[in-house]
């Protein structure tokens, strides 16, 4: 029999696919590795799992201890996949500008939360560092995965994200492209892939602007799980050999393509990874290669930049590629004859769909009326849709 042992035996060994619609006009091959297949659905998965086994192995985390992280969700959701399996109490401060469906999920898999100020510094007591820092002392058998300073980070994306890269593109890979939030990410796949190719591959880092990692001056920004307003100790500024500043309305429209022309519904940090990845791969020809990390699925931001309203009460454009199914209907309606006119054979087959539907109900008997056999044979009251 073909079976994992426990959710955890999962994690990594993620895809490569190649954007073909958001390329165009790139003769560069740009793949991306798409993170949210992993069981956590996102890269956080990979940092959570050997974080938790190295402390295990340390003496750090012992059986029935507890474990508190401050996270805005996908660091928390990892941890939790694996936390769970092992008998672990888990309590996650997420801040309050992450606060929502993400919570949930947390919660949904038996976590404590602890909701936190966003306005506040990191170092004011109501952060959400400080918090985690105070309950981690007053718990007993507490462990803090620190993800923003413990070497298990990296090392994680070392020894596996950078790896799997390196193997599913035959080292051919010229470019590889990620967010930088904890800097986890980018600088262990990065500190590989240029120790395995001879430094000749290329990392990219893609940082939103207000933060501090692409310089100039920081403030606020929308875009969740990248960027900081501090160093981390898990980043090492001498990996990427460049980093790009994205905006908001960037990223935000680059995420909303990458749902509606490539079929990948992803987080916004992977919209602003993409924004980075296609800036470079313009300038790149036909034999290089282009990877770019996907950090996060998007179903945990579907009330935000995936929702028009959101985006217009935030000052963005909201704009499509193409109309939708439903707005094309919608047009073929509007352009129709009105109801009432006569039609000949030709002109009745091209009524829109959704306008015969409607012909077609307005016609049928109301409910409670006799219908002959025939008829009610035909009825289906109450069928799942």
């Amino acid at each position: 029999m073909r079976y994992a042992q426990s959710v955890a035996d999962l994690v990594g060994n993620t895809p490569l696919v190649r954007l073909t619609r958001v390329t165009d006009g790139i003769a560069a091959t740009v793949l991306a590795k798409v993170e949210y297949f992993s069981p956590g659905g996102s890269a956080k998965d990979r940092i959570a799992r050997r974080i938790i086994d190295a402390a295990e192995r340390d003496g750090l985390l012992e059986p029935g201890g507890t474990i508190i992280e401050p996270t805005s969700g996908n660091t928390g959701v990892g941890l939790a996949l694996v936390a769970v399996q092992r008998g672990y109490r888990m309590i996650f401060v997420v801040p309050d500008k992450f606060a929502g469906p993400k919570v949930d999920v947390l919660r949904a898999y038996g976590a404590e939360v602890v909701v936190t100020d966003t306005s506040v510094p990191p170092e004011d007591p109501r952060s959400y560092y400080s918090v985690s820092d105070r309950l981690v002392r007053e718990i007993p058998g507490a462990f803090k995965p620190n993800q923003f300073a413990n070497p298990n980070g990296p090392l994680s994306h070392y020894e596996t994200t950078g790896p799997e890269i390196w193997r599913d593109t035959d080292g051919r890979v010229t470019h590889f492209v990620a967010g930088i939030g904890t800097g986890g990410t980018i600088t262990g796949t990065g500190r590989y892939l240029h120790e395995v190719s001879g430094g000749t591959v290329r990392v990219i880092g893609a940082d939103p602007e207000g933060s501090i990692y692409s310089g100039g001056p920081l403030h606020g920004y929308l875009v969740e799980g990248v960027g900081e307003d501090f160093w981390p100790d898990s980043y090492d500024p001498a990996v990427p050999d460049e980093i790009h500043r994205v905006s908001d309305a960037e990223t935000f429209e680059m995420t909303r393509r990458l749902a509606r022309e490539e079929g990948l519904l992803v987080g916004g940090s992977s919209g602003m990874a993409v924004v980075a990845a296609l800036r470079t791969a313009r300038e790149l020809p036909a034999d290089d290669v282009v990877v770019v990390l996907l950090p996060d699925h998007g179903r945990g931001y579907l009330n935000r930049f995936y929702d028009d309203d959101w985006m217009r009460d935030h000052g963005f454009e909201v704009s499509r590629a193409e109309p939708t199914l439903v707005e094309r209907a919608r047009n073929e309606r509007d352009e129709a004859p009105a109801r009432g006119a006569h039609l000949g054979p030709e002109a009745s087959a091209q009524v829109p769909v959704v306008e015969r539907a409607r012909n077609e109900r307005d016609e049928t008997p109301a409910r409670g009326a006799h219908l002959g056999p025939e008829a009610s044979g035909s009825t289906h009251e109450g069928a799942p849709a």
